[in-house]
């Protein structure tokens, strides 16, 4: 009926769309596609069910849990639409076979994605098949959606993001991957223990969840009943034990790690973690806040933290402490269990200074932004499939719409597709990114580890170098470069200050050209983080926790909601630099007041 009254029925009936993401906004989408009458739809999405994601995927219940998300997404979604047909996909969108020819099937994109790189890799592939993406991501209450219409519209990538961290939530207790996985479960650990207690971010593996039952025994081999944590919370079980540091250190650091070993399941396609034994000889080294801790020091500052922190709760009149950056020991008994739990995990140590920085960025998903998001998705899907890309607009979720008059108390505002960055690294006529590093220290892994696959985030390249021979400096192909060829440098291998590196990934149809110049100030200080520069759009970008100065980007957050695109500390993110503020805000104004284009409500 609805498509009915829009008069887009055989559009939308016919339309074939690609769904990336079946989590906060994924679920959201995907409910209002088969309502609205979509037919056609490919779901993809790797994780499965927490029980932290009931809060605010309400496509998924209880009795769910550990069962892939895709899978449940599609029977959940086809009892609003029973006639819809949807293709379900418990895999990653970023696997080889899923290729140019794949995405040429599809209508339209919708991403409802939950990290850069795979933003990066279906903007990639949706430009080179030629199919229109609308990106989507939100922030506790600010949100975003942009369009992308190759040739008439910026890409995903044409306005160069500061570096971010991703820290999806559903993978905090059981499977975590990057350092500030460890620090939000350090987080959560010194509220179970010492703060406010939050039901849902207990700290302790799952197990009620079906996946345990449904998982065979890891290679630690079976472990018996009496290794399964107990279901009392966290703080119980502390307050029974008299918070004895070596007890908990013992059941957070190996017993946890050898009841995660035992789903077997999760490890198929991972690296195992290796619990940590009590057995660890002490040192008298003071730990140094600018430098990675040894497991010696994590584990006696983690042992000091439970005694000062447990005795504060004793000795005050209040029974639950506050975690501040700026308390000491709070801050040390989070960095402590923070890198305790990356040292199980095999996951890069962080220093306490990297620790703080960036324990301050976690925001809590709001589920009324996901929802908001993904109806404004739809409408722009819509237009889309309908052939009417020149009235879709990008919008944003405001912060707080009440307290701007210039918005007329707006909850959402909507700006124009603007043309593509010219000199875009990805989508312009040639693109082309500059590399500063020392030539005498920068290693070919380094080139493409750190650069190609982090800092562009390639997924397959291929680089040549252009001295008219056509010399192969990286394969792709496994087994074609070895490993003596990884560790030369790049002045052993021919390259000059000014040399070009032809880089070609073929999995994303992706060519670039690599400016490379000579940097011997930069030296290869791992403390520091600082191994190269990276110039895009002629726009300088460290390798480094925080943006040059004369780059101007959007505020970039990953939280643990794992559903943000890009929000910026204003509600308008996808201005052109070569407006003002205010001529941004006066120019969406316009757009709005247009009643032949305007799509947004407004709240009185």
């Amino acid at each position: 009926m609805a498509t009915a009254l829009l008069g887009l029925k055989g559009d939308v009936i016919k339309a074939k769309v690609l769904v990336v993401g079946a989590g906060g906004i994924g679920c959201e989408l995907l409910k209002n596609l088969v309502l609205v009458g979509f037919q056609d739809i490919h779901l993809f999405d790797l994780d499965t069910i927490e029980l932290s994601n009931l809060n605010r995927q309400f496509l998924f219940q209880k009795q769910h849990v550990g069962q892939p998300k895709a899978h449940v997404a599609k029977s959940s979604a086809l009892r609003f639409n029973p006639s819809a047909k949807i293709t379900a996909y418990h895999d990653s969108i970023t696997n080889k076979e899923y290729t140019q020819e794949f995405f040429k099937q599809f209508d339209v994109v919708l991403n409802a994605l939950d990290n850069r790189v795979a933003r990066f890799h279906v903007n990639r592939l949706c430009l080179a098949a030629g199919v229109p993406l609308v990106e989507s991501g939100t922030s506790g209450f600010i949100g975003q959606v942009q369009v992308i219409v190759k040739g008439q519209s910026e890409c995903y990538e044409c306005n160069p993001k500061a570096p971010v961290r991703s820290y999806p939530g559903c993978t905090i207790r059981n499977t975590p991957s990057e350092p500030i996985h460890c620090i939000v479960w350090a987080k959560h650990l010194f509220n179970q223990l010492f703060g406010e207690v939050d039901e849902d971010n207990e700290v302790s593996p799952d197990t009620a969840d079906p996946e345990v039952a449904g998982s065979t025994p890891g290679a630690a081999g079976d472990i018996t009943t009496d290794a399964i944590p107990s279901r009392r919370s966290t703080r119980e079980w502390a307050r029974t034990n008299n918070y004895d540091p070596e007890m908990i250190f013992n059941k957070l650091f190996h017993e946890d790690i050898e009841y995660l070993l035992s789903m077997g399941n999760l490890w198929k396609k991972r690296t195992p973690p290796v619990p940590i034994g009590s057995d660890i000889p002490d040192s008298p080294d003071i730990p140094d806040d600018d430098r990675v801790w040894s497991l010696t020091q994590c584990r006696r500052v983690f042992l000091a933290g439970v005694r000062e922190l447990s005795s504060r709760i004793n000795s005050s009149a209040e029974s639950e402490l506050v975690w501040d950056k700026d308390d000491e020991s709070a801050m040390d008994f989070v960095a402590a269990a923070a890198n305790l739990r990356c040292y199980a995990f095999g996951i890069a140590n962080k220093s306490r200074f990297q620790t703080k920085s960036m324990a301050g960025n976690i925001v809590p998903a709001v589920a009324t932004s996901n929802a908001v998001v993904a109806g404004v998705i739809a409408l722009e899907a819509i237009k889309l499939v309908s052939g009417r890309s020149e009235r879709c607009n990008n919008v944003n979720l405001s912060r707080n719409p009440l307290g701007d008059s210039r918005r007329g108390m707006r909850l959402l505002t909507a700006s124009p597709l603007y043309p593509p960055n010219p000199k875009c690294y990805v989508c312009s006529e040639k693109p082309t990114v500059t590399l500063r590093c020392n030539l005498r220290t920068f290693t070919l892994r380094q080139v493409n580890d750190l650069v190609l696959r982090d800092g562009l985030a390639m997924v397959a390249p291929d680089v040549e170098l252009e001295d008219g021979l056509g010399t192969v400096l990286i394969s792709s192909e496994p087994g074609e470069t070895g490993p003596d060829t990884w560790a030369r440098t790049l002045s052993e291998v021919g390259v000059r200050s000014g040399s070009r590196l032809l880089v070609d990934d073929f999995l994303q149809v992706f060519q670039l050209i690599v400016n490379v110049f000579d940097a011997p100030d930069i030296v290869d200080d791992r403390e520091e983080m600082k191994l190269f520069d990276l110039i895009k759009d002629g726009k300088f970008m460290e390798e480094t926790a925080k943006p040059a100065n004369n780059l101007s980007v959007s505020l970039s957050v990953d939280v643990r909601s794992a559903d943000l695109l890009q929000c910026s500390s204003s509600d308008v993110s996808l201005k052109r630099k070569t407006l003002d503020e205010d001529e941004v805000s006066s120019k969406k104004l316009k757009i709005l007041n247009d009643p032949d284009k305007n799509d947004i409500i407004q709240l009185y």
